[in-house]
């Protein structure tokens, strides 16, 4: 059940990009939810293998190129789903980071943890 309330939080998340940044385009909810379950599925299983080959230029810049890793996946995606544009390769990395901060505080917001 959590996981299913996150994939919804993140696809409530990629529908609030374009309102922040012009460059994202999401035209409908059920592309926010498709772009939401590949970005997830991306993530997870080819995020961790760039990361591992890239490892010696995310070094050098102190981990700066994992938000280049991040933009690559979002734009890869946005080619991937209809009805979920991206203008660029710069649009995509601001709009990876401005989708994983929104994701970030809905979920803070939404799913509370029993800890106090």
């Amino acid at each position: 059940m959590r996981l299913l309330i996150l994939w919804l939080i993140n696809a409530l998340a990629l529908l609030a990009v374009p309102y922040l940044m012009h460059s994202v385009q999401v035209d409908s909810f059920g592309a926010a939810l498709i772009a939401a379950l590949i970005l997830g599925f991306v993530n997870t299983l080819v995020r961790p293998v760039l990361v591992i080959l890239t490892l010696p230029v995310t070094l050098l810049t102190l981990g700066l190129f994992i938000l280049v890793i991040n933009g690559l996946m979002f734009w890869a995606v946005s080619h991937l789903v209809g009805g979920f544009h991206v203008a660029g390769f710069w649009a995509a990395v601001g709009g990876a980071l401005l989708y994983s901060i929104v994701s970030w505080a809905l979920s803070t917001l939404l799913l509370k943890s029993g800890r106090n």
